[in-house]
């Protein structure tokens, strides 16, 4: 999706990220192909192109908090934080955060989880870019987008390195409807 409208089809840094993300058969449980992005962050170069093409899009787009979903949107989401100006605020499972916190259940496609954030980590008004490594049913970001609506945030998008329901390993970016739709098709 995202490669196709933002001009990227075609460019050698998809190619070199796509190869650089090992596939684990049935893991964590039969029937999975675990996408392992640990070989991704031991390859420099293709670490910061994901980065930098995630930064490169959104640099503009007046974005406030980079939220990231635990854990491997916490690989990403402060450097992209850090590169656009905004604060980055982590979306935790159970009983992580000290303090007072606001909890979203979402199922996966092998269970049930939840996500906490605490209640003044985001702001009525305030634009949200929610990242996290992949994309597979949308529950995990619609549960994110959830989270984060109900403290009056405006999430602008969701974007991930690697899509599954087109079974690429590509950068991927979500508007709000396109993930809700997403989850609700699943």
């Amino acid at each position: 999706m995202f490669a196709k409208e933002s001009g990227l089809q075609g460019d050698p840094r998809l190619k070199a990220i796509s190869e650089a993300i090992r596939v684990v058969p049935h893991f964590p449980k039969q029937g999975i192909m675990f996408q392992d992005i640990t070989t991704l962050l031991l390859d420099h170069k293709a670490f910061k192109d994901a980065v930098d093409i995630f930064v490169d899009r959104y640099r503009d787009m007046d974005i406030s908090v980079v939220a990231g979903v635990e854990a491997r949107g916490f690989i990403f989401g402060p450097s992209i934080a850090l590169a656009i100006g905004a604060k980055f605020v982590p979306l935790r499972k159970p009983k992580k955060l000290p303090g007072e916190v606001i909890c979203e259940a979402y199922e996966l496609e092998y269970g049930t989880d939840c996500l906490e954030m605490h209640v003044e980590a985001a702001q009525p008004g305030e634009r949200v870019l929610i990242i996290d490594d992949l994309v597979a049913t949308g529950g995990t970001l619609s549960a994110a987008i959830r989270l984060l609506e109900r403290v009056g945030a405006e999430v602008v998008e969701c974007a991930c390195v690697i899509g599954l329901p087109e079974f690429k390993v590509m950068l991927f970016k979500f508007m709000v409807e396109d993930t809700l739709q997403l989850s609700l098709s699943s």
